[in-house]
């Protein structure tokens, strides 16, 4: 649901979606014999490795999935949740829930759906899974150092190997392909005979095929932030990128007006905002442009939003991006916020003065530079604060 909520799906409709979903997926999971046990613990005896290609299969799909919709912008990556990692704990309750898995024959999704149905074993693995929620708290401060132990933070597996995403993708699915194929043959050496479900052989083998050439899509696609954010680091690039400027008087010029459509997208530090900041200018980073909270504030119909910082390669390089991502009225600050102050605010009378027009042009710089610094002073900082991103947290 990441790319519709809030966008398409408001929060109640979300729920009703939710409560669909979550209806289809159980009706799946027992459609999929999930909710016999005898199916389940198949894994662990060699005879039916159904729940391997089940949870193969949905990872690769929602990691290609992940992928794919990062790519073309529709999904915000920032807002999925990844749950921290502390490695003891990690391995001990892994330990834990493989051997309930072995010894009940569900797991916690799966008893909730074998129960559903009417299954007695299941209602007392859900019977069991309470009391141990149940030891789980009431010992927890006994077991907090433990449990705290070792903490990794949120890691990504392709960060932590020092390997790309694409060539984490590509590797993953092969490994689900590897492990279909093995896994049917240890099928047939433990049945005694080979599984009607996987003929005709050409059909799978077909099949595998599609799922080499997904991987390997993924090479082509990367994120679509780390693709921008590298392709902006090239000064060549940047530079011959058609956009739009703005001079120092005609954004003074604007700025005393009052001009109810412009809008100043501060490049700088949060701290250097806070000393100094113009009217109409929010404090945003280079980041921050990938944010569906940011995107909403830049995309105001007829709003103009000029890009200011303190080197002019830095507001173009932002423009450039917000360009690419599609904001609408974007520009750039011609010289930067330091040719601006020294034009504007810092502005003196030459002693000579070579044509009329020139003597209008540093009339208007004396009059700005004594009214700009009043509204700069009467101006409310508008820092944009950090919203805690909504994240959904949970899964099987």
């Amino acid at each position: 649901m990441g790319p519709l909520v809030p966008d398409i799906i408001g929060n109640e409709l979300n729920f009703i979606a939710a409560l669909l979903i979550g209806i289809a997926f159980g009706f799946i999971l027992e459609q999929a014999g999930f909710s016999t046990s005898k199916k389940l613990v198949g894994l662990f005896y060699g005879y039916d490795f159904t729940v391997l290609r089940v949870f193969f299969t949905a990872g690769v799909t929602a990691m290609l999935g992940v992928i794919i919709l990062g790519h073309f912008g529709l999904l915000d990556v920032n807002l999925i949740y990844i749950n921290p990692t502390f490695l003891w704990s990690a391995l001990a309750g892994g330990f834990i829930m493989g051997l309930g898995f072995v010894i009940g024959g569900f797991c916690p999704g799966t008893s909730f759906c074998a129960a559903a149905i009417g299954k007695i074993d299941a209602m007392y693995f859900i019977a069991g899974s309470f009391i141990g929620v149940f030891i789980f708290a009431e010992g927890y401060p006994i077991f907090e150092s433990f449990y705290k132990a070792e903490f990794w933070g949120s890691p990504r597996l392709f960060d932590t190997l020092g390997i790309s995403q694409g060539l984490y993708a590509f590797l993953l699915t092969a490994m689900a392909i590897g492990a279909f194929w093995i896994t049917t043959l240890i099928e047939n050496r433990v049945n005694g005979k080979p599984n009607p479900e996987f003929k005709p052989i050409r059909l799978y083998v077909g099949l595998t095929g599609i799922a080499f050439i997904m991987g390997f899509s993924a090479f082509f696609l990367p994120d679509i932030k780390d693709e921008y954010l590298q392709e902006s680091e090239n000064r060549n690039f940047i530079n011959s990128f058609p956009l739009k400027g703005m001079t120092a008087d005609e954004l003074a010029f604007r700025l005393i007006k009052d001009d109810k459509d412009l809008q100043l997208i501060d490049l700088r530090s949060p701290e250097e905002f806070k000393k100094f900041s113009l009217p109409k200018s929010f404090s945003f980073s280079i980041n921050s442009l990938f944010e569906k909270e940011t995107k909403k504030i830049l995309a105001v119909e007829k709003k103009e939003n000029i890009f200011i910082a303190d080197d002019e390669f830095s507001e173009k390089r932002a423009a450039v991006i917000a360009e690419k991502i599609g904001l609408p009225n974007i520009a750039f600050l011609k010289g930067s916020l330091v040719e601006f102050k020294k034009e504007i605010l810092e502005f003196k009378m030459p002693d000579k003065i070579n044509s009329r027009q020139e003597a209008d042009t540093y009339r208007f710089r004396e009059k700005a530079s004594k009214m700009i610094p009043v509204l700069i002073q009467q101006n409310q900082t508008k820092i944009i604060p950090k919203k805690e991103s909504k994240r959904i947290v949970g899964g099987c």
